[in-house]
């Protein structure tokens, strides 16, 4: 039995983006099993991706936003799982700003014979195969595709016939209320990070000309943001705060003719799904990188604003222009072009709309 480890330690978005690079893997006629390690945030999705046998849950003082702090009991907790993983090869994926060096020190002390990654500096005995930004991937690769980079560089490649677009395994039913909406737009406010926001009057507004206009809205969120997506719902939308976990959520998404989000793994989700996304994208990180990917998508969001490429979790500019420069009648009007070119569900086709 052949065992590979994938790693990939931070969000739930990051984890979907990271699909194509899990199934190349995954279908290498040398590996018998895929495991994921990943942050608690990100494990739930890492479960619905089609080639992953299990999920090792453990959060990371190096890369997740909540930075535990580095302990000894901590440490002992990621040896325990590799104890138990005991792979035989181990692929890390990392975006351009993190280091997968210090995964592969308990990594090698687990005694793991051969460890993938991606290094601007020098692995040393770390890294069997070392892939160097800027050199071996360009800058600006959209996220799944510097994964497939990184897991081709250990000698994994995509089976004939997968397209390398993002996929969900285990996709729900949306409620029955959600089902019978037959022009439903998706809008979904809440990010992790204030900087990715738009106001949510602005979302409220948005879902208002949406129902004047003779759509459907439904209004997505986690449990801890059921007071915004009561607010934005209003009068006109159906509030499904906090009532949908993710296979439910891909649910919804997939039925929807459009999706509303900022830069956030419902974006993500909708993606796997095949809908298509208007994006109010702040550019405290490269969309080059993030925006949906492998579906039509308009971007919206001054991409020169001063907060570009910050990775700021708060926006440090006055007024949040980046995002507060978009109107409710510009999304309206990005969902209605996106709307008009969608294909027949399920199909998956690439088109990019800016405005």
């Amino acid at each position: 039995m052949t065992r590979a480890l994938v790693a990939r330690l931070d969000s739930l978005g990051d984890v979907l983006l990271c699909g194509p690079a899990v199934r190349a893997v995954a279908a290498s006629p040398d590996i018998d099993e895929v495991w994921m390690l990943c942050s608690s945030i990100g494990a739930e999705a890492a479960r619905h991706l089609p080639g992953v046998d299990r999920v090792l849950v453990w959060d990371c003082p190096w890369i997740t936003a909540s930075a535990p702090p580095v302990t000894a009991e901590r440490m002992g907790e990621l040896a325990s799982l590799l104890e138990e993983a005991r792979p035989d090869v181990a692929v890390i994926l990392t975006s351009f700003h993190q280091s997968p060096l210090p995964l592969a020190v308990p990594l090698r002390l687990s005694g793991v014979a051969r460890i993938i990654g991606a290094s601007v500096d020098f692995a040393g005995s770390l890294l069997d195969v070392r892939v160097r930004p800027g050199e071996d991937l360009p800058e600006d690769l959209p996220e799944p595709e510097r994964a497939l980079a990184i897991a081709a560089a250990g000698g994994f490649a995509l089976p004939e016939g997968d397209d390398g677009r993002l996929d969900i395994a285990g996709v729900g039913a949306p409620p029955p209320e959600v089902g019978a909406l037959p022009r439903l737009v998706v809008v979904h406010p809440g990010a992790s990070a204030s900087a990715r926001r738009w106001p949510a009057e602005r979302h409220r507004e948005t879902v208002r000309l949406l129902h004047e206009r003779g759509w459907d809205v439904a209004v997505t969120g986690s449990p801890d943001e059921r007071e915004l997506t009561a607010f934005v719902a209003g009068d006109d939308g159906l509030d499904l705060g906090g009532a949908t976990p993710l296979a439910e959520l891909a649910g919804v998404l997939a039925h929807a003719r459009v999706v509303v989000t900022g830069n956030t793994g419902p974006a993500h989700i909708a993606a796997a799904v095949g809908t298509p996304v208007v994006s109010l994208f702040s550019p405290v990180v490269p969309a080059a990188r993030w925006a949906p990917y492998g579906v039509p998508h308009a971007l919206l969001g001054d991409q020169r604003a001063a907060c570009r490429d910050t990775r700021a979790r708060e926006c440090p500019v006055p007024g949040h222009p980046c995002l507060t420069s978009v109107d409710a009648a510009s999304v309206v009007a990005a969902c209605e072009r996106l709307a008009a070119g969608v294909a027949p569900r399920g199909a998956r086709h690439e088109m990019e709309v800016t405005a």
